[in-house]
């Protein structure tokens, strides 16, 4: 049964920084485009960066410039350093591998609040 494991969420203070992590077991992790969204209360699912299978990267505006988006495929693990964290950016946030077929991870909280 394939699994993505979403690691690495909490609560920061605006300003601060986070790493999420997401181990994949049971893919070739290397021929998967991977994905990070986040949904916040009431509002749609949405894609906040994106990793290609040669390492090309794709961000939304929001959060372009403050959230960086990697992969070890030794490691079958993809990577989302977040700096610069705002109150906005509070959320839970999913891994997807997209290739043949699309997987889905459980989510992590990300609460970003003084």
């Amino acid at each position: 049964q394939v699994q993505l494991v979403e690691s690495g969420g909490g609560l920061v203070q605006p300003g601060g920084s986070l790493r999420l992590s997401c181990a994949a077991s049971r893919i070739i992790f290397s021929n998967y485009i991977m994905n990070w969204y986040r949904q916040a209360p009431g509002q749609q699912r949405e894609r906040v960066a994106r990793i290609s299978t040669g390492g090309s990267t794709n961000y939304s505006d929001s959060v372009k410039g403050r959230f960086t988006i990697s992969r070890d495929n030794a490691k079958n693990t993809v990577y989302l350093q977040m700096n610069s964290l705002k109150p906005e950016d509070t959320a839970v946030y999913f891994c997807n591998a997209a290739w043949t077929r699309t997987y889905w991870g459980q989510g992590t909280q990300v609460t970003v609040s003084s």
